[in-house]
């Protein structure tokens, strides 16, 4: 699977490390209510199909991407820089 790294252009998956769902770029205001934050870590979807992930490029540039791809297929459709995805 090669995954487009925005920096690098396409590279190989070895080079990744995959950090979970994307949904860690939405974290909670540091006051936020205990139940909001146990959301937060504890509680995840596990798709099958459209998914969007969290992925370091460690042995390339070291950037943090979000990676939309199907688990099914390993189709990636979209891949942005995180901090891109955090400032919108």
């Amino acid at each position: 699977m090669l995954i487009p790294c925005p920096l690098c252009g396409p590279r190989d998956l070895r080079e990744f490390t995959p950090k979970g769902a994307a949904v860690t770029v939405d974290r909670p205001a540091a006051d936020a209510a205990p139940e909001v934050w146990h959301d937060y870590l504890h509680l995840r979807d596990n798709p099958a199909g459209p998914s969007r992930e969290l992925w370091w490029h460690g042995v390339g540039c070291g950037a943090w991407l979000v990676v939309d791809r199907d688990t099914v297929t390993h189709e990636v459709t979209s891949v942005v820089l995180a901090g891109e995805v955090a400032a919108e």
